[in-house]
Formats: C-alpha cells, sequence, structure tokens
C-alpha cells in the first residue's frame, strides 16, 4: 500500500466531523486526468497565455492583453 499523504490522513481523521459540517462526499485525490480534464486543462493553459501581468513601482500587479488585437479566447 502507498504511503498516505497528509490529506488523506486529514480527510479519515476528521470524517465524522464532515459528516455533521461539511461535506460528506470524499473521492480519490489520486485518480488519472480523464480525457475531458486533459482537454480543458489544455483550454485554461492557452487562455492564460494571452494575459501578461505588469508589477507598478509600489509592488502591486495588475494583468493586461498581451495582443490587444487578439480577440480569439475572449
Amino acid at each position: 500500500m502507498a504511503k498516505e499523504s497528509f490529506t488523506q490522513k486529514f480527510m479519515r481523521a476528521t470524517g465524522k466531523l464532515r459528516i455533521i459540517f461539511g461535506p460528506a462526499h470524499s473521492s480519490s485525490i489520486d485518480h488519472e486526468m480523464t480525457e475531458a480534464n486533459r482537454r480543458l486543462l489544455a483550454q485554461r493553459e492557452a487562455e492564460t497565455q494571452q494575459w501578461e501581468t505588469l508589477r507598478r513601482p509600489d509592488g502591486s500587479t495588475y494583468v493586461v492583453p498581451r495582443n490587444p488585437d487578439d480577440k480569439s479566447l475572449r
């Protein structure tokens, strides 16, 4: 048996509390990605490529389009 992760130990230890206070459903966290999830991940990664994060002198950041004329994913 593989070593249990902290998350799995926590979920097992708090199982009865989650029945009362939170989501009682638990699913496997170490499952294979489905083809639909792979496609969705690829789409989300492509969407993030169209943005650029800029930093102001005061340290705050904001997001702007890399190419303002590209409307393909917006």
